[in-house]
């Protein structure tokens, strides 16, 4: 690769990383929060490495400018031996950075979910034991904590309490509908799915897919016996549409 595509290549990397990391919240849709700093980090690292690269193969060419092509071409040009166009191959490597930058691909929603089961899991432990829930009415509650409270705490902490959860709208078996929440754990790659069937009076009709809602509502226990697929399900007393939040992932 000739040194002066290498060094736009790092300049428009890093100022992608940049400018969705520094200067708005668009990495919300492709990692935790926690990882903004690095995100900032590696772009400014890249920005000063591709403008270093600039003014080194400017000084070069000044400097001799037959042999700093000769130099540049060492890696990237012709020379007769069938590496024709390897630069023009070189620029291709600007298409994700011109997909961040242009058209900023969205968060994971219920395209993703809609193909993954429940991702209830049993916490570790043959007998786990929570804390006490917190007292509010409605109690406030990430839609993976009580998926794991509803199906695991076998002390029914639940049971009577009326509970809000936050999350979008996916299609359920039989014409029901899902309340739904992607976690992730690094990055979107690594999402997984908790779901919440909600039923009742208020649920009907069901909200557009993929839109997102608050919903208020009790649990319904099914008297059935924990599996880690298991969906909960939550007799819906409310249920409002709300604009997607700043950070979409639990």
């Amino acid at each position: 690769m000739r040194r002066e595509v290498r060094a736009i290549l790092l300049v428009l990397l890093g100022t992608a990383l940049l400018r969705i990391s520094l200067f708005s919240d668009s990495y919300l849709r492709y990692v935790r929060a926690a990882l903004r700093p690095y995100l900032i980090a590696t772009g400014a690292v890249l920005v000063l490495l591709g403008v270093a690269s600039a003014i080194a193969t400017v000084q070069a060419l000044r400097a001799d400018p037959d042999q700093a092509h000769a130099a540049a071409d060492d890696h990237g040009g012709d020379h007769g031996h069938g590496h024709h166009g390897g630069p023009g191959i070189a620029w291709l490597l600007t298409l994700p950075v011109l997909a961040i930058v242009l058209i900023a691909p969205p968060a994971l929603g219920s395209y993703t979910a809609q193909r993954s089961e429940s991702t209830t899991v049993k916490p570790a432990g043959a007998q786990p034991t929570f804390p006490p829930l917190p007292a509010g009415d409605p109690l406030t509650m990430t839609l993976g904590s009580f998926d794991v409270r509803a199906v695991w705490d076998t002390a029914a902490p639940l049971r009577g309490r009326r509970v809000r959860l936050t999350g979008f709208v996916t299609a359920g078996k039989g014409g029901g509908w899902y309340l739904t929440r992607l976690t992730i754990s690094c990055c979107a790659a690594d999402a997984l799915a908790s779901k919440v069937e909600i039923r009742g009076a208020a649920a009907n009709p069901a909200p557009p897919a993929g839109s997102w809602v608050e919903v208020i509502g009790t649990w319904l226990p099914d008297g059935k016996e924990a599996e880690p697929d298991t969906i909960p399900l939550l007799t819906a007393a409310q249920v409002t549409r709300i604009p997607e939040p700043k950070d979409p992932y639990e």
